[in-house]
């Protein structure tokens, strides 16, 4: 349930009766009533509501925008929604200020529905999120982090908005890049046996290579020796992406993130998608042939240049088999398909897009969330290296330094295309200071609260039971930013910005605290005492569900 929700709609049918009953006097004359807005101001003065449907009639109505608002106004019919003031605002917006009476009914329903707090209705339309898909040659770095915590939460708040939502993972197990992956391991293989060879120029050189290698030799000892190149490269590496694989999982796992399907690209190759659907992109008059490769004319639809689909030496690339992957999501019957990606796969967006109108599907149904790089930080300087391995900072290290709530707050914290600042030194802090503690600390002191109400022998009513008219100002601005809990769920989801929840929470938190104080909970009034009781348990089941969102704990003491 939506309450914002449910008071714009009864001011919408507010404005259609008042719009129809201006008509039927003429004082307006229309054909067609416009997709008119209504929404919630920044400025708390411009009211709880605006409405900019005056401005929109106004060429249809040939009238000045504030005449019809005025109009509006004036033919406001009599309705059960309390409204203190009615107003004509700027260039001919209507601002609503509703009875705080409204937000009388906001415990109860929190209290209701729990941990369901902030679930808007079901949709009835499947969504995939994409996200991470890291190459299985090396560690999970940064980038796959921040991917991770914005991919998972993204998947959280659509389905807290309505959508039916699966999480895939993408193994980018053949290509180029396996190829190079298997040159690189049997390099480091016949060192470590003892054979004098150099390593591939463009190889993979972490140590996390070597370590693989090393445990494939107390599998197998010197008996790759005697193999063919190419043999002994298919053995290494099926090993190692067997093992690699895992490590994403379990990585995963510890960052609190479980996908749905682990979609192998060599099913792809293997069950001839990436042939067909450059066949049927030929069919389509899409394909041409240049300098013994295939083209596919991504010009067409406003990229700067056209793409090779099938190289010269006959193999396709890795946009082909990217189309055929598209292709596969939405023949799985996904009504939305979501990718996040690094920003340097910025210029790869509208050729997918275009890829998808060309084999026949909308291609606003196909949304990337592009997120900018991570930088770390200690101490006021950029960290760079791994303590552990001499090579860049990996996920699981992070997570054995700050811990996973940490770590996904913070990565979320921001919007996907900000660079990110992540000071690990402040991420440890155990301090206000510290975001993710400042919120959890808010959902520990109320735990505390009702821990010394207990003792005090005070129990926690039924809201039904409870006279919200004697809160003040602090208590009804804390209920209204509760209330608004579902709808920043909604725009999140809409929007595709998951930080939007962290800010919130952060807000919610920060309400809390200044609450906290300067004003006592177990007080002598015993009305105001069991009214803020209540609204210290629905505060804790918002700050809550919040922190699930975003994959954080909600500890009940600190």
């Amino acid at each position: 349930m939506n309450p914002i929700q449910e008071l714009r709609d009864k001011l919408n049918n507010i404005i259609i009766e008042a719009l129809k009953k201006a008509k039927d006097e003429e004082l307006l004359q229309f054909q067609h009533i416009p997709g008119f807005v209504i929404e919630v101001p920044k400025d708390s003065n411009h009211g709880d509501f605006a409405s900019n449907v005056a401005m929109l009639m106004a060429r249809e109505a040939r009238m000045n925008p504030r005449q019809i608002a005025q109009i509006i106004c004036d033919h406001m019919p009599e309705h059960t929604l309390e409204i203190d003031k009615i107003e004509v605002a700027g260039a001919g917006f209507i601002n609503f200020f509703v009875s705080k009476k409204w937000l009388y009914d906001i415990p109860a329903l929190v209290s209701a529905m729990g941990d369901q707090y902030g679930n808007n209705p079901r949709l009835n339309k499947q969504v995939q999120v994409e996200f991470v898909s890291a190459n299985p040659t090396g560690n999970l770095h940064m980038g796959n982090a921040r991917g991770g915590a914005i991919g998972d939460t993204l998947a959280n708040v659509l389905a807290r908005a309505g959508y039916d939502v699966e999480r895939e993972f993408y193994i980018n197990d053949c290509g180029n890049q396996i190829e190079v992956f298997g040159q690189s391991l049997e390099a480091r293989y016949l060192q470590l046996m003892g054979k004098d060879i150099g390593f591939p120029e463009n190889g993979y050189a972490g140590q996390d290579v070597v370590d693989t290698v090393k445990n494939i030799i107390r599998t197998h000892q010197d008996g790759l020796l005697s193999m063919e190149s190419s043999v002994r490269q298919k053995t290494l590496i099926d090993y190692a992406l067997n093992e690699k694989i895992k490590y994403i999982k379990s990585t995963m796992a510890d960052f609190g993130i479980h996908y749905d399907v682990w979609f192998s690209e060599k099913t792809l190759h293997e069950a001839g998608k990436v042939e067909e659907v450059v066949d049927y992109l030929k069919e389509r008059g899409y394909i041409y042939e240049s300098e013994g490769a295939l083209w596919f004319k991504t010009t067409a639809f406003g990229d700067e240049k056209d793409e090779v689909m099938i190289r010269a030496n006959g193999l396709p690339t890795y946009f082909a088999a990217d189309i055929a992957y598209h292709k596969d999501k939405f023949e799985r019957g996904f009504d939305w398909v979501i990718n996040v990606w690094g920003a340097d796969h910025h210029g790869h967006v509208a050729r997918m897009k275009g890829a998808m109108q060309a084999i026949g599907y909308d291609p606003d149904h196909l949304d990337i969330v592009l997120m900018q790089l991570v930088r770390l930080y200690r101490g006021g300087q950029i960290v760079r290296m791994s303590k552990r391995t001499g090579t860049t900072v990996s996920l699981d290290e992070l997570i054995e330094e700050v811990g996973k709530d940490a770590a996904r707050f913070f990565f979320v914290m921001r919007s996907p295309d900000s660079h990110l600042d992540f000071d690990l030194e402040l991420a440890k802090q155990q301090s206000q200071d510290n975001p993710v503690y400042y919120v959890q600390y808010a959902h520990a002191r109320i735990m505390s609260i009702f821990r010394q109400a207990k003792a005090a022998g005070a129990e926690l009513k039924k809201p039904a039971e409870v006279d919200f008219s004697i809160l003040g100002a602090e208590e009804l601005q804390i209920l209204r930013k509760i209330a608004d809990f579902p709808e920043e769920i909604a725009i999140s989801a809409r929007t595709l910005a998951p930080h939007r929840i962290a800010r919130y929470v952060l807000d919610l938190a920060g309400l809390f605290h200044s609450f906290y104080n300067h004003h006592r909970v177990l007080n002598e009034n015993k009305a105001l005492q069991d009214a803020r009781l209540v609204l210290m348990d629905i505060i804790r089941i918002t700050i809550k569900n919040s922190l699930d969102l975003l994959g954080v704990s909600a500890p009940e003491q600190m």
